[in-house]
């Protein structure tokens, strides 16, 4: 994820959790492998919010534009061609993992954005083969990437299993 446009800081705030990866970090020394698992976890939820078109919290992003969802060579939102969410990787690290995307119009999305013209008075574009003439076009929030609750457990039992392994190996 070199050159990240966009990544999500998140800790888990779970002292049992906490505690076993500090126990983790005690048998095993190098802890990436539990981090990259956490990492293919995370990305694997995320690429899901395209599927059912939710934020973290499972709440539904907000809808096209209907004139723009009549364009669009599928119904999905945030989905045309599908490189914003094959873009999503993680990078893991001993004490963290990354989860983010280098697709660089991301945080317009995750975070919503107003668009407004550089050097022209307007915005010039077509929808449904109509000609819009705007001063600006406000992008709602449409998070995808962040911590679920789902998640959470998730990365509870992956480091609870981490941690059963490496204890048996003692």
């Amino acid at each position: 994820m070199a050159g990240a446009a966009l990544s999500i800081t998140a800790e888990v705030m779970d002292q049992q959790v906490r505690r076993g990866f500090e126990q983790l970090r005690h048998l095993m020394g190098d802890t990436r492998p539990v981090m990259a698992a956490i990492g293919v976890e995370v990305v694997g939820s995320t690429h899901m919010r395209f599927v059912t078109q939710t934020d973290p919290d499972g709440q539904a992003w907000a809808p096209l534009n209907p004139a723009y969802a009549a364009t669009k060579r599928n119904s999905r939102i945030l989905t045309e061609s599908g490189r914003l969410r094959d873009s999503i990787n993680s990078q893991a690290s001993s004490d963290e993992v990354r989860v983010g995307t280098n697709t660089i119009y991301a945080a317009a999305h995750q975070f919503g954005a107003e668009i407004k013209p550089k050097t022209a008075s307007h915005l010039y574009f077509r929808i449904g083969g109509q000609l819009v003439v705007t001063d600006s076009v406000t992008l709602p929030d449409r998070p995808f990437l962040g911590i679920s609750d789902d998640d959470e457990t998730s990365i509870a039992e992956i480091v609870f299993d981490f941690v059963d392994r490496y204890s048996t190996r003692r």
